[in-house]
């Protein structure tokens, strides 16, 4: 019976998740982005895989529709590769939201991987997971703040003529 209620629940968080995600077509139409019902079903999905290879729960929506708000009005997004590139983002921000052990908030995790998205990596999944997310756990973990460099600090050492 648990098991049978579970599902229930589970199911009903995964409308709850496609619909959140559907009115956020208000939004992103805009932009010149929308998403079709399969679409948002297929991001629920990917959330949930994610989840669960990360070793995560959730309650609730989650943050899918966070991150379709926060990142399109990139530059670096478009119709013909936004499905994909949400795909690439969801799985993104659960693996470093593990990294930096919940040290920083969902909203700051995604603002900090939009202004990297849009700024240094240019557009790059690949450069934004593979070196400024990588960077950002790491001072994360650290200790450090997460835009920590030691290029920064060398610089400063160099410009106050100590070393």
């Amino acid at each position: 019976m648990s098991f049978e209620i579970m599902n229930v629940f589970s199911s009903l968080i995964q409308k709850q998740a496609v619909d959140e995600i559907e009115k956020c077509n208000d939004y992103t139409f805009r932009f010149g982005l929308t998403l079709s019902h399969q679409d948002a079903i297929e991001l629920v999905e990917t959330r949930t895989f994610s989840l669960k290879n990360n070793g995560r729960i959730e309650f609730g929506g989650g943050v899918i529709d966070k991150i379709i708000k926060e990142f399109c009005d990139s530059p670096y997004i478009s119709m013909h590769n936004y499905v994909e590139t949400l795909h690439e983002l969801i799985e993104i921000f659960y693996f470093y939201k593990n990294e930096t052990l919940d040290l920083i908030s969902d909203d700051e995790l995604i603002k900090f991987m939009k202004n990297s998205f849009d700024g240094k990596c240019q557009g790059s999944l690949e450069l934004l997971s593979g070196r400024e997310l990588d960077k950002m756990a790491r001072n994360l973990r650290y200790g450090y703040a997460p835009d920590y460099s030691e290029d920064n600090e060398c610089e400063e050492e160099d410009a106050d003529g100590e070393y």
